[in-house]
């Protein structure tokens, strides 16, 4: 049985990525569980490279954001669950704190494409 991935969906122009901003999107494919519910997701600048996840709590499944693109914690060093304060590591989405410590966030393949930012969720 082969792994399939969706196609790269364009979810912003790059320029619209600035340092220590996070943009949400709305990805084509839809949840699983609950059947097609939109799935969401958000992207940002680790250092120079853009990195983007599924706006989704591995714990309770749920958008991690507390207000539209705020998804850091009060210092600025994690990615937090605003429900129940879980702390994630931007770089890798690993959970360092909080009930679902040891999961991580899903990581989306995110790539330029001229002067487009592109993700596709992995297969």
């Amino acid at each position: 049985m082969s792994k399939t991935t969706s196609p790269w969906q364009t979810i912003a122009a790059s320029k619209a990525l600035a340092p220590g901003e996070f943009l949400e999107f709305r990805l084509q494919e839809k949840a699983q569980e609950p059947a097609g519910m939109p799935l969401t997701g958000f992207v940002f600048l680790d250092g120079n490279a853009p990195r983007a996840y599924l706006n989704v709590c591995p714990h309770l499944g749920i958008e991690l954001n507390w207000m539209p693109g705020r998804f850091m914690d009060s210092d600025n060093l994690f990615i937090q669950c605003s429900t129940h304060g879980a702390l994630f590591k931007p770089g890798t989405g690993e959970c360092i704190a909080g009930p679902c410590q040891g999961d991580s966030l899903t990581a989306l393949d995110v790539r330029l494409r001229g002067s487009d930012i592109q993700v596709r969720v992995p297969g």
